[in-house]
């Protein structure tokens, strides 16, 4: 291989090649995410992005490359994900923030945006991601998180310790069940946004690998119609929010009607409605409390 076969620019073509032969969606995006994973060393290096790259280097983007084209997750392989601008740390046994709920969550931020020295919640929050863009986007908020799995919190605690040290507010977070109906019984009615990306995969659905393979099944799969959680996040939010507050719930997009559909049975919801996520399919439900 020469100099010139071993420029970023190369590299980053031959790695778009090979995902691209393995069938991924988004080869260049992917691909783009593990050359700088394998370069990271580089950091304040000048010209990072002409320097021919290492053997070492080379080495470590074709393992990333095989075990991406063997369908796990490119945030497993980096260890890192980003929601609302905010990076967490991810691996295997967490949920792992998705694009898709950045529209949940510059929702949620409208809802709060007049709203001084706000009280949120995320349930099920998995990595923390959502409940500390939250705060980062908020400072002077008070954000509850919640989730029942101890992998999972465990990567949680670590992130949030994480953006305290980087000065953010620090999460209150609570390992304890989303379906409890005596869940967070202290806040009932003085929560002004709710935010949720609960389990709702149908059982026994088969998943892309991604997720069928490498994520943890609890974060994923919700009973025989797939809104066993929902069910529970629906009447926790009937609960705990003050009237006027906002309640966010991501969903599969098939399930906006029926995720609706719980929130008019409350009969305390208006402005029910689904939104869509950057592919354009309904990824969402929100509400407001009467």
């Amino acid at each position: 291989m020469t100099a010139r076969d071993r420029t970023p620019a190369a590299v980053l073509a031959a790695a778009v090649r090979t995902l691209t032969d393995a069938g991924m969606w988004a080869p260049r995006e992917d691909a783009e995410k593990l050359l700088a994973h394998a370069v990271r060393d580089r950091a304040g290096t000048p010209r990072a992005d002409e320097l021919p790259l290492s053997d070492k280097e080379l080495a470590v983007l074709d393992d990333l490359l095989a075990r991406r084209a063997a369908r796990e997750p490119v945030e497993y392989l980096t260890g890192r994900a980003v929601l609302g601008g905010v990076e967490v740390a991810v691996g295997p046994g967490v949920f792992i923030p998705r694009k898709h709920t950045e529209p949940l969550l510059a929702w949620g931020l409208r809802v709060l945006r007049d709203v001084d020295r706000p009280l949120a919640v995320d349930l099920c929050t998995g990595s923390a991601a959502i409940a500390l863009a939250v705060a980062h986007a908020r400072p002077e908020a008070t954000v509850h998180a919640v989730e029942l799995d101890p992998t999972a919190l465990t990567w949680a605690r670590r992130n949030a310790a994480r953006r305290a040290e980087l000065g953010d507010t620090p999460l209150h977070l609570h390992a304890a069940d989303v379906t409890d109906p005596a869940l967070l019984r202290g806040l009932d009615g003085t929560v002004d946004l709710l935010l949720a990306n609960p389990p709702f995969v149908v059982e026994g659905r088969e998943l892309p690998p991604e997720w069928q393979r490498h994520q943890p099944w609890p974060a994923l799969f919700s009973g025989t119609d797939g809104l066993v959680v929902i069910r529970a996040v629906v009447a926790a939010a009937a609960r705990l929010l003050r009237p006027g507050g906002g309640v966010a719930i991501e969903h599969d997009d098939d399930q906006a009607e029926p995720v609706m559909a719980l929130l008019r049975e409350q009969g305390v919801f208006t402005g029910i409605e689904f939104g869509r996520d950057h592919w354009g399919s309904p990824r969402y439900t929100t509400a407001r409390r009467t």
